[in-house]
C-alpha cells in the first residue's frame, strides 16, 4: 500500500508540473497578438477495483459498496480558451483586429494554409499582402506602388486611391475561415494554426456572415490573458504540488518507521 501512495502522489507532481507549464506559456505570452490562453483538463487514472459492489459476500447477500483504489491523476487534454481579446488602435492601416468569431487565411511555406487572429501585416516589395515572416495573406490582395488611402472595410472589402484615378479601386476581398469547434485546431507556434479531424474543415465566407466577426481597420488583438487569473491558477498549482510533495515524504516516513520497527 505505501508504494502504491507513492505512485499516486507522484502522478500528482507530474499533473501539476504540466499544469504550471501550460500557466508560464500563457503567461509568457500576454503581450502576444491574437494569442488565446490555454486550460490544462485532468482525468482520473485506471482503478484497481479489490472489490466491486453488488458481488456477492455469500450465497444469500452481496456487497452494498465496492472497494475501488484509485491510481492517481493524468493530464487528459489541454483546451484553448477562445475569447475576445481586447482591440488596440495602432493607427496603421494595413492592421487588421477581428471583432468576433474567425481567422485570416496565411499560406505557410510548403502550401498548407495556416489560420491566425494576428492581423499586424504589411506590403511586401511586390506589394502584396503579407505577415511579418512574408508569408502571403489569402486570397491574395496586391496593393499597386504608389496607392494611398488604403481602406479596409468590416466586410474585409480592400480599396485605395491609385494614381491616375481619383475615385478608390477595389483591390481586393479579405475573406475569414470559421470552424465548428475552433478549440480542436492544432497550434503550429509563429501565432499560427491548422485544421484538425476535431475542428472541422474551414468555411470561408465573408467577415460579418454566419457568425464570422467583423474586420476593424488600424487595429490589433491583444491577448486574452487575465493576469491575475493566471496567477491565482499559479499560486493554486503551487500549493497542490507541495501536497503532492508533502505525500511522498510522508509515505517515505512511514517506510522507514516499519523498517525500523520491523
Amino acid at each position: 500500500m505505501p508504494s502504491s501512495a507513492l505512485h499516486v502522489a507522484r502522478t500528482g507532481l507530474e499533473a501539476q508540473d504540466t499544469r504550471m507549464r501550460v500557466i508560464a506559456n500563457n503567461l509568457a505570452n500576454i503581450a502576444t497578438t491574437g494569442f488565446k490562453r490555454d486550460r490544462a483538463n485532468f482525468a482520473t487514472l485506471a482503478y484497481q477495483d479489490a472489490r466491486i459492489a453488488g458481488q456477492q459476500s455469500s450465497s444469500e447477500t452481496a456487497y452494498a459498496t465496492g472497494l475501488n483504489l484509485g491510481t492517481g491523476v493524468g493530464v487528459q487534454s489541454t483546451t484553448s480558451i477562445t475569447t475576445q481579446g481586447t482591440l488596440s488602435t495602432t493607427g496603421n492601416s494595413l492592421d487588421m483586429a477581428l471583432d468576433g468569431e474567425g481567422y485570416f487565411q496565411v499560406q505557410l511555406p510548403g502550401g498548407k494554409l495556416g489560420y491566425t487572429r494576428a492581423g499586424n501585416f504589411s506590403r511586401s516589395a511586390e506589394g502584396q499582402l503579407v505577415t511579418a515572416q512574408g508569408y502571403p495573406v489569402i486570397p491574395a490582395i496586391t496593393i499597386p506602388e504608389g496607392a494611398s488611402a488604403i481602406t479596409i472595410g468590416a466586410d474585409g472589402s480592400v480599396s485605395a486611391l491609385v494614381a491616375g484615378s481619383s475615385a478608390p479601386t477595389e483591390l481586393g476581398q479579405v475573406t475569414l475561415a470559421a470552424f465548428a469547434n475552433p478549440a480542436g485546431m492544432q497550434s503550429l507556434g509563429d501565432n499560427y494554426l491548422a485544421e484538425t479531424a476535431a475542428s472541422g474543415p474551414a468555411q470561408i465566407g465573408v467577415a460579418g456572415d454566419g457568425g464570422r466577426g467583423s474586420i476593424r481597420q488600424g487595429m490589433l488583438e491583444s491577448s486574452n490573458v487575465n493576469v491575475v487569473e493566471e496567477l491565482v491558477d499559479m499560486i493554486e498549482t503551487q500549493r497542490a504540488y507541495e501536497i503532492n510533495s508533502k505525500m511522498i515524504s510522508a509515505v517515505d516516513e512511514m517506510l522507514r518507521n516499519a523498517n525500523q520497527t520491523l
